[in-house]
């Protein structure tokens, strides 16, 4: 029954960072009238609503009570402080890792932005070796070797590659490249930090998604008034916002239990 649920959570997790990357991919580059929705709101935006989905998994693990849900979460949040502020680190780590996918998949396509992101599971193998004291195997040391490689040959220019002035004064992919290679390694950090934190306390991972979230949401909204103040300030925070905008939220927000501070390590020790 657990090698069921194992790999039906890999399939999940597999659907929802391919879908991701396609509808969020699409979202920014898809030419319409009008501003283009901003990602920092974005941001905060699946925080939010990360945070409702996550309280409604508590309310429905105490028995669907709202005394049972309001107890819960003063006695595991309100009354420890100083566990909450833990979660701090990993939030901020994850509302930058947050933004620059936005960043990256506005610079690069899909296929490239897949493969290098793809690196955080070496990232986090190191962070966990060097952390956490663990030990990896033969098969995946060669399985991070074999990763390396694929990133190196998706990024070998290509000649018959041609790219107009157009195309470059849009998007630059060294910046995009730049943009997921300090994602990989925040998430590769927050995600061996998130497991240690998990590891020595006894708090559910829900409990730790709403702290996440409360942290990640005023994170983001400093960063929406630092970046994106005065645009917020003449159209609107959700200036730009679509069907296909409210999708690429849904993705984010609708799998709690694949939060990247959760799963960047997950592929690898499977």
């Amino acid at each position: 029954m657990s090698a069921n649920l194992k790999y039906l959570s890999l399939g999940i997790l597999v659907f929802q960072t391919t879908s991701l990357v396609l509808t969020m991919r699409y979202s920014r580059t898809l030419k319409e009238e009008g501003p283009r929705y901003l990602s920092s709101t974005a941001v905060v935006v699946a925080e939010i609503l990360k945070i409702m989905a996550c309280i409604l998994l508590v309310y429905k693990e105490s028995q669907c009570s709202l005394r049972a849900l309001n107890r819960i979460l003063n006695d595991e949040i309100l009354n420890k402080p100083m566990e909450t502020i833990k979660l701090a680190i990993p939030s901020g780590i994850y509302t930058l890792q947050n933004n620059l996918l936005y960043v990256a998949l506005s610079n690069l396509d899909a296929a490239t932005y897949q493969v290098t992101y793809q690196l955080k599971i070496l990232t986090t193998a190191l962070f966990s070796v060097s952390m956490l004291s663990k030990k990896l195997g033969v098969y995946q040391w060669l399985s991070l070797v074999i990763l390396m490689t694929g990133v190196a040959f998706v990024q070998w220019p290509s000649d018959s590659q041609e790219l107009d002035s157009k195309e470059l004064s849009a998007g630059s992919q060294f910046v995009g490249l730049m943009a997921v290679l300090t994602a990989c390694f925040s998430s590769g950090f927050a995600g061996v930090y998130f497991e240690k934190i998990l590891k020595e306390t006894k708090q559910s991972v829900w409990i730790r998604n709403i702290q996440l979230g409360f942290f990640g949401s005023i994170f983001g909204l400093m960063g929406v008034y630092i970046y994106d103040g005065e645009l917020v300030s003449k159209n609107g925070f959700f200036q730009g916002y679509n069907r296909l905008t409210w999708i690429v939220v849904a993705l984010q927000c609708l799998f709690p239990w694949s939060h990247p501070c959760n799963s960047s390590y997950f592929p690898i020790w499977l």
